[in-house]
């Protein structure tokens, strides 16, 4: 598993990969981690001897802005898409994904998601080797003021919130996902990313502690990685 990170704080590049390994039921040395904050330039020999590449989230930066790594990440995920390499995006990484092949995704603060959210299956989705095994509506933890406006050519709905449609999409015939909620959180765990973002995501003194009060249990959505794994194998 290669996982690559957008992380500008030490703490949350930990905790992320901490989830990752948590969630997926691999060991800690199945991983490996790069962040592109530190090492921008991926090129496609990076890849080499990893099975699965995985793109986190990235809390301060956004898709819409062009940042160093965005033309080198564009490329490898553009070639793993065209190679049929496993790959799979989680909040920030749904977003590049699916702007990377051809999609849109712009900020929208009137529908960010900061929590606890209930997400429905698409027929498709119902259908998808990651998602079927979930109930046609379940929880999942967020964070994002970016949203997925148009899926690329040849992508493929799989849920939505009320507030936001793509929330998960595939691209047809590739094992290429993405997901806008946090496959990698928990309700334990969405609470200790908050604390890191807080300035950015809960502005105001009580932010936190209603955060906190509304968080909901998700146990289906922590199960999609586990599903993604078995649906490669």
């Amino acid at each position: 598993m290669l996982l690559l990170q957008i992380r500008d704080h030490p703490g949350a590049e930990l905790q992320e990969r901490r989830c990752f390994v948590e969630l997926s039921g691999l060991p800690e040395d199945r991983f490996r981690c790069r962040n592109l904050l530190v090492a921008p330039e991926l090129e496609w020999r990076d890849l080499d001897g990893a099975d699965v590449v995985i793109v986190g989230g990235a809390g301060a930066h956004s898709v819409t802005r062009e940042h160093p790594f965005s033309r080198p990440l564009a490329r490898v995920l553009e070639r793993c898409v065209a190679e049929g390499r496993p790959l799979f995006g989680s909040c920030f990484g749904h977003q590049f994904l699916a702007q990377a092949l051809g999609g849109r995704v712009i900020t929208d603060l009137e529908r960010k998601e900061i929590g606890t959210y209930s997400v429905q299956l698409t027929n498709a989705g119902r259908e998808d080797p990651l998602l079927r095994h979930l109930p046609e509506r379940f929880d999942a933890q967020f964070g994002h003021h970016d949203r997925v406006l148009e899926l690329p050519p040849g992508a493929v709905e799989l849920a939505f919130s009320d507030l936001c449609p793509n929330q998960a999409f595939r691209v047809v015939g590739v094992p290429a996902w993405g997901c806008q909620f946090h496959v990698e959180l928990d309700e334990r765990r969405i609470l200790e990313r908050a604390r890191v973002y807080q300035e950015g995501y809960l502005p105001g003194d009580d932010a936190l502690a209603r955060l906190a009060a509304a968080v909901r249990p998700t146990p289906e959505a922590s199960t999609v990685l586990r599903h993604f794994l078995a649906a490669l194998r």
